[in-house]
């Protein structure tokens, strides 16, 4: 009986270090694996880099094209609607129209 029992006792230990083993074989198949991934995503990250850099300045150049676009917008907007409510021959618009010729020809002759 005692030498069922060391028999019985070495099959148990013989199939726990053989779960063991099995278990570090798969845990380093994942690791491998693993560092595997990470070397092929870093191998992709500086065409990444490269493309987001076009991407930041398309948008950037977006972004200013519309703040622009409103600021202009705005200012061009509310000048002609006053200069539209107010009478054609006043003192207010002889000036208006003066004040832009003048500044036009200045813009044109270079400042």
């Amino acid at each position: 009986m005692n030498v069922a029992r060391t028999t019985v006792e070495a099959n148990v230990a013989l199939a726990d270090d053989r779960s063991t083993q099995s278990a570090m074989n798969a845990t380093a198949e994942a690791m491998r694996d693993a560092a595997s991934t990470a070397t092929r995503h870093a191998a992709g990250l500086p065409a990444a880099v490269s493309d987001a850099g076009p991407w930041a300045v398309r948008s950037l150049s977006r972004a200013l094209y519309s703040t622009s676009y409103v600021l202009s917008y705005g200012v061009v907007y509310a000048a002609l609607f006053v200069v539209q409510s107010l009478p054609g021959e006043s003192a207010v618009m002889h000036g208006f129209h003066d004040g832009g010729t003048a500044a036009r020809g200045a813009l044109q002759r270079g400042g």
